[in-house]
């Protein structure tokens, strides 16, 4: 049975590991050194409410516990972070996605990295000074 992710610096280091984005997730994955096959869950209040947020973690919780000890990265961080259309998606298509997303993960295949965000105060202006 794979291991809880409960620190935030395992969390802050799978961010830096690859990325594969679906319509309802967001997988990370990063080598953990030999410490087995472990997983976090993360879900933003901009998903909604605490109901909508436990629903989504419950989901995904079940799905990384069907997928990972068969599919799971070995001695691999596993992060799913939930996107807004995650908790209405049918749950046979988000495990289907899942399966597709560690897939492309298992063959060191990944999404390229967004740029970073400017805080709502700095957006429009230039950075160049």
């Amino acid at each position: 049975m794979p291991h809880v992710l409960t620190k935030r610096a395992d969390f802050l280091a799978a961010n830096r590991g690859l990325r594969n984005a679906r319509a309802g997730f967001v997988l990370l994955t990063r080598p953990n050194g030999g410490k087995g096959v472990r997983y976090g869950i993360t879900v933003t209040k901009k998903i909604g409410n605490a109901v909508v947020r436990n629903r989504m973690k419950r989901r995904f919780r079940e799905l990384l516990r069907a997928a990972l000890p068969e599919r799971g990265l070995p001695d691999h961080d596993h992060v799913l972070i939930g996107r807004a259309g995650g908790v209405e998606r049918d749950f046979d298509t988000l495990a289907a996605e899942l399966q597709t997303a560690l897939q492309r993960a298992a063959e060191g295949k990944g999404d390229p990295r967004r740029g970073r965000r400017l805080a709502r105060g700095n957006r429009g202006q230039s950075t160049a000074a």
